[in-house]
């Protein structure tokens, strides 16, 4: 960097009289950096005050000779601004640790120096420092571990010991000072100590903290001082910070910071000289605040997106699709671009400024310094980036388009009206009745003036919904059952597309409708874009599901899965109302569900094995059966199970409650079914049937594989083994589950009696028809020619011609059909009754023809352009199911 340094000098002696004080000070320092060794340099840097007693002094020159040398090396390009900030940061912790350490032992020389701990805001807390920042730590004790006088109140030595730390770092001399230290972060600064116990610090935290202070600690860390209790704070106010369920009155508070900078710095807000690079619009905080409104909204249920460093947090944000990768690499370059420039005016002179010098010949200066012409050249630099951050933060507080509704009578509804409502005395009822606070949720006036913000928009798009009234009635019912609207109509306010989204559900789904009468956050989830992207894998989902925060349980997991896979199944929902294929949500509903066995059947074995042991050469192993067996479930769908386990029965587990193979496998069955099924403070989860299990409900849970294979062998009836075609393992190691397939490949593919099998299965169908009869022409699962009757007719083909046992029922019909064992026509009649199915488990959960306005939608879902066109290919789909099951089932009736 010898070059760089010649053209760094030069423009250092010109522009920033600072350094050039700076290296008239530490020469030595200067020499190895004429050398161009930066490594060097900064070890002669830290070397500067070495063996220098006054610990206020040494820091003092230490950190200009610090200074020094990082302003050299990001001026010749040689250090980026992560860099420069980590140095300037880092240095900041090593002077808090000197300073504290110091303050302690000057007086408490003999006591261990524990008890106290710094807490690093803002800047300092995501290692971003400036050349010029303030610090802002905030200062906690535990009284039960901090040094104090035998007569001296605890919370006066942690006062004291705060102050001193602060004066050693915050004094001025000759040399200048090392941080100014603001202490003001502090709970209530005005009436409190500058240092808090620190449980009365979580207690503040927990109940009456300020939604800015939500946001401050997205970037707090443990800096100084004992970082164990640090981390016991950050670990105990986590639920303050990332909230699950989203408080949109936070959110509306960070929002509100920035349009009163906007207000109070207006004369800094004009793009110019005197324009605020830090406070202006598109500066470097809107770039910082875009970031954090977004890890607030979403951070809560996914940890990925919790970094403090903002850099770190738009990439973050952009990988989990919050927003699209454009906009976080054009953020990402503007807030570089800021960075650098605002270290370049506090270069200058070592002041924290952040505004372009007003008078011209200052700003040129600082372009000089950053190596450009002139003014002019700097504001042409900054210009295109400035404009672009601030009409990208402007997406976070649109201005207000709609009028508010009257409340005059006759007006209100003239307003609803021309909403789209035809008869506007049900809305107006409604309207009248949320506004009069007489409805729970609506009692608060902070939850009516939500509602107030929010209803234009909300009347205009239920007024525009396919079933206005419907969609009206739900809604109120909703409503009805919240403790508290306030949150959820802030959501809405705040995502204008969820309303039409949420309008689109309360008319064509009640099951997704009941859903949010039970639990409003579920919307949440639809915020980000991914929602609306098919289900992960199996593995990735069960991680996510599994993921327990330090300190947690078992208790808490179950409701954790209950509440992800609840978020997940309502987004698979929402998606078929938006368009997607009901064959995919499908699939999508079936990797759900058995990422939930995975992560639940895991937690409770190990829950399981801590009383009880292991069963030596044991394991369990879980068989889906029908439509979980064959990977395409509805919303409605539950979980036909069978629990197996490997090894010898005879033998027994290795634990403190010791118990035989079968008694243990037979317990541990029960305890997954329960944790799978068993309503807890978080609801319910899938409805399990363990009924088709070897001798079935008179027969034991669980069963070795030995005993299942020789059960299928000489026991079992033809209809289980009908039920096996759609049979695969969810749940076991790679060996467990490859000998379970291997038992049912040999079960499946043995020869038998084929006849017989047929006589029984075609006996059977007719039984199901006497007996469970459909509930209309649209009940596409019983009907004749339906999706029972085309199930029976792939599995007896299976059999017939020993070939296809696959699970999946749409491949075992692909394969039938391409070997020419059944008609082609087939795989469109069951893609299009199986699509149907799952579309209306949603809009018509009873199976009756689903409503007027609710057709086009299911029309649309299943791959017709109109509700007629979809009747005239439903009937020729049954035509041509039944077609070929009386076919085949023909010869078999009984009454030939």
């Amino acid at each position: 960097m010898v070059e760089e340094w010649a053209d760094v000098e030069t423009r250092i002696r010109a522009h920033s009289p600072f350094l050039a004080r700076l290296m008239d000070r530490f020469p030595a320092v200067t020499e190895v950096l004429a050398s161009g060794d930066l490594d060097a340099a900064m070890t002669a840097a830290r070397a500067v005050a070495e063996g220098d007693d006054n610990v206020a002094r040494a820091l003092r020159r230490r950190r200009g000779a610090l200074a020094l040398v990082t302003a050299a090396a990001d001026l010749a390009g040689a250090w980026g601004l992560d860099r420069v900030t980590r140095t300037l940061s880092d240095f900041a912790d090593e002077a808090l640790e000197q300073a504290l350490r110091t303050a302690m032992a000057e007086r408490y020389p003999d006591a261990e120096p524990r008890g106290f701990v710094v807490l690093a805001l803002g800047k300092h807390g995501s290692r971003e420092l400036n050349y010029s920042s303030d610090i802002d730590p905030i200062l906690l004790y535990d009284p039960a571990t901090l040094p104090h006088g035998e007569r001296e109140d605890v919370a006066d030595a942690a006062v004291r010991i705060g102050r001193r730390m602060s004066e050693l770092l915050s004094a001025r001399d000759g040399d200048g000072y090392v941080f100014r230290v603001d202490l003001r972060l502090r709970p209530s600064p005005e009436a409190t100590p500058i240092a808090l116990p620190i449980e009365a610090a979580i207690g503040y935290y927990e109940s009456t903290a300020l939604g800015w202070e939500q946001a401050a600690f997205i970037r707090a860390r443990p800096a100084a001082g004992d970082i164990a209790l640090g981390d016991y704070f950050m670990q105990a106010i986590r639920p303050f910070v990332w909230r699950r369920n989203l408080d949109f009155g936070a959110i509306d508070a960070i929002t509100d910071i920035s349009r009163r900078i906007r207000d109070h710095y207006a004369q800094g807000q004009a793009f110019g000289p005197g324009y605020d690079l830090k406070r202006g619009r598109g500066g470097i905080r809107e770039v910082e605040f875009f970031a954090q409104v977004h890890q607030l909204i979403h951070g809560g249920r996914n940890p990925a997106l919790r970094p403090g460093n903002t850099r770190e947090a738009l990439a973050a944000l952009a990988q989990a699709g919050v927003f699209e990768p454009e906009v976080s690499a054009r953020l990402d370059e503007a807030y570089v671009l800021f960075r650098t420039i605002e270290h370049r005016l506090q270069m200058v002179e070592d002041r924290q400024t952040h505004e372009l010098p007003k008078q011209a010949e200052a700003l040129d200066n600082v372009a000089r310094l950053h190596g450009l012409s002139d003014g002019g050249a700097l504001l042409d630099l900054l210009r295109p980036d400035v404009e672009w951050v601030g009409r990208n933060y402007d997406r976070l507080t649109p201005e207000q388009e709609d009028a508010g509704l009257s409340h005059d009578e006759g007006k209100l509804k003239a307003q609803l009206g021309e909403m789209g409502f035809a008869d506007a005395e049900t809305p107006f009822a409604r309207v009248a009745r949320w506004r009069s606070g007489n409805v729970r949720a609506l009692r608060s006036a902070p939850a009516r003036e939500a509602l107030e913000e929010l209803l234009p928009g909300l009347m205009r798009a239920l007024g525009q919904a396919p079933d206005p009234d419907r969609a009206l009635n739900r809604l109120d019912d909703m409503i009805g059952r919240l403790p508290s609207a306030i949150n959820f109509f802030k959501l809405l306010a705040a995502r204008p597309g969820l309303v039409e989204l949420l309008a689109e559900i309360l008319s064509h789904a009640p099951t997704l409708a009941d859903a949010l009468g039970r639990r409003a956050e579920l919307l949440d989830g639809l915020i980000d874009t991914s929602a609306f992207d098919p289900p992960p894998c199996v593995e990735a989902l069960a991680e996510q599901f599994a993921h327990l925060e330090r300190g947690e349980d078992y208790q808490t997991l179950l409701d954790r899965v209950r509440q992800k896979v609840g978020d997940r199944r309502f987004a698979l929902g929402a998606q078929i109302i938006r368009g997607s294929d009901p064959l995919e949500v499908g699939r999508g509903y079936a990797r759900v569900a058995e990422a939930a066995i995975e992560a639940l059947g895991q937690a409770t074995i190990k829950e399981f094995e801590a009383q009880h042991g292991k069963v030596p050469g044991g394991e369990l192993v879980i068989l889906a059966l029908g439509r979980m067996g064959g990977g395409v479930l509805t919303h409605a769908s539950d979980l036909d199970l069978v629990y197996l386990f490997t090894g010898d029965f005879m033998a027994e587990s290795d634990g403190r409650k010791s118990l035989g193979a079968t008694q243990y496998f037979n317990r541990l069955g029960q305890r997954i079914t329960n944790a799978l099924s068993v309503a807890t403070a978080a609801g319910p989860l899938y409805e399990v049937d363990t009924r088709l299990r070897p001798s079935g409900a008179q027969g034991l849970l669980a069963v070795s594989l030995d005993s299942f294979a020789r059960y299928q062998r000489e026991d079992a009836w033809d209809w289980e083994h009908l039920a096996l075609t759609r049979a695969r393992p969810v749940f076991g190691s790679a060996q467990a589950r490859e000998a379970l397939n291997a038992i049912l490949t040999e079960t499946l593919e043995r020869p038998r009696d084929f006849d017989d099998l047929a006589r029984h299965a075609v006996k059977m169908r007719a039984d199901i028809a006497k007996h469970k009869p459909p509930v209309g022409e649209m009940d596409v699962k019983l009907v004749p020619g339906g999706l029972v009757d085309l199930e029976f007719l792939i599995h007896i083909s299976q059999f017939h011609y020993g070939m296809a046992f696959d699970p999946d029922l749409g491949k075992a019909l692909a394969e039938l059909v391409e070997a020419g064992r059944l008609p082609r026509d087939l795989v469109d009649a069951h893609d299009l009754i199986t699509r149907y199915l799952v579309v209306s488990r949603l809009v018509s959960p009873k199976s009756t023809e689903p409503r007027e306005a609710s057709r086009a939608l299911v029309a649309r879902a299943c791959g017709k352009e109109s509700w007629d066109a979809l009747l005239d290919s439903y009937t020729h789909a049954r035509q041509s199911v039944r077609a070929a099951w009386q076919a085949l089932a023909a010869p078999f009736e009984e009454n030939r």
